[in-house]
């Protein structure tokens, strides 16, 4: 099977690309290994930039899908000490530049606004080789292989795609994420559901944070960022909910218990997380008919734009696939020329770390001139 333009993954950006490349006519294909758009829960809130997320919106031709599932005042930000002590309580105006919604629903909106057929689905990548004249092979796991002209990695942090490119691998950045819940956090959490307020907490400190987001449906959604190696991870029993809980928990030993609640109280077990990066600055030579974009191509440690980045990859590629249609080779330049300089920048911004970790003493301080500053 040949087909033009082949995208890996039905990741935000992959879809993105596929949806910008519909509105111009062009047709793609997006292979993505999980069996269906339900597979595999899709991670908490995300809030779209009016500077990234939203141009890629708009490109897409899907702003008022994207308002109407907008969870309305969850722009609002209180940052805390750790003695629980309220530095930082901002209310959600309605007028910010970063609305949050579930990353399902802005997936499945995507999914919705493409043609159907167009995401096969249970398709894991094996291997991709080269075959020369700006052509590539991929094989999947069930020895299907499809030839395309233009192969876009949009497959994440462990791309199969980015080999072809480049050898850089991700790294273990030094911080790793615990996720917990609460459900019904009005009713049955009312001390955690006080201290989160109405959008997004943070307090932070150095070495630990501890963040919290109120999603759709009364539910509090956590990440513990601690600074630890992998080792000190592996170590804990995460099968042991329980011991793992309390194993977590002790290390905020002395902050509120305000706080300390939202990863003792939790409904569910904890889930370690580890994060890795590229390279700052990760980029390649030219290599015709494969490109790459999002987390495949600028991996990078959570700093609120690696979705928002990933979808403005697949407008501005399919946008510039769209402004040369006969010259792909030309496209894919003009956009790499492009991305590995935005990229590169939001990384850099502050430190390109979630705010807090293995920072200076005045954690909470800082954090809050960041916010200010970006207009949050």
């Amino acid at each position: 099977m040949h087909t033009p333009v082949t995208i890996i993954g039905a990741g935000l950006g992959g879809l993105t690309l596929a949806r910008v490349l519909h509105v111009h006519g062009i047709p793609a294909t997006v292979y993505e290994a999980e069996a269906s758009p339900s597979a595999r829960a899709q991670g908490g809130m995300l809030d779209i930039h009016d500077y990234n997320g939203q141009l890629a919106l708009q490109a897409a031709g899907l702003m008022d899908e994207f308002r109407a599932i907008v969870l309305e005042g969850r722009e609002a930000l209180r940052v805390l000490d750790p003695d629980g002590t309220v530095l930082l309580d901002k209310d959600d105006d309605g007028n910010g530049g970063r609305p949050e919604a579930m990353r399902g629903e802005l997936r499945q909106m995507l999914i919705d606004s493409l043609p159907p057929g167009t995401v096969r689905w249970g398709h894991k990548v094996s291997s991709t080789r080269a075959l020369g004249d700006s052509r590539h092979e991929v094989t999947f796991a069930d020895g299907t292989t499809v030839v395309t002209s233009l192969l876009v990695g949009a497959d994440g942090a462990w791309s199969r795609v980015r080999p072809l490119l480049s050898d850089a691998t991700p790294a273990y950045t030094g911080t790793s994420f615990v996720e917990t819940y609460l459900y019904e956090a009005d009713t049955r959490h009312p001390a955690a559901a006080k201290t989160v307020g109405g959008g997004m907490m943070i307090a932070p400190s150095p070495g630990k944070d501890i963040f919290a987001h109120r999603e759709s449906g009364d539910t509090l959604h956590m990440y513990v960022g601690l600074s630890k190696p992998l080792d000190w991870f592996a170590a804990i029993d995460f099968t042991d909910a329980a011991a793992a809980t309390a194993r977590i928990a002790a290390e905020f030993e002395g902050w509120a218990p305000e706080l300390t609640g939202l990863i003792t109280e939790s409904d569910t077990a904890p889930v370690p997380r580890s994060i890795h990066a590229l390279p700052t600055g990760h980029r390649w030579d030219r290599m015709p008919g494969v490109t790459l974009l999002g987390d495949a191509a600028h991996l990078q440690a959570p700093n609120g734009e690696g979705a928002n980045l990933a979808m403005l990859d697949g407008a501005e590629l399919a946008k510039a696939i769209a402004s040369h249609p006969d010259d792909t080779e030309a496209a894919v330049a003009e956009y790499e020329q492009a991305m590995f300089p935005r990229s590169a920048e939001a990384a850099t911004f502050e430190g390109g770390e979630m705010p807090g970790i293995d920072s200076e003493a005045d954690t909470a301080r800082g954090l809050i001139d960041m916010f200010t500053q970006k207009g949050d």
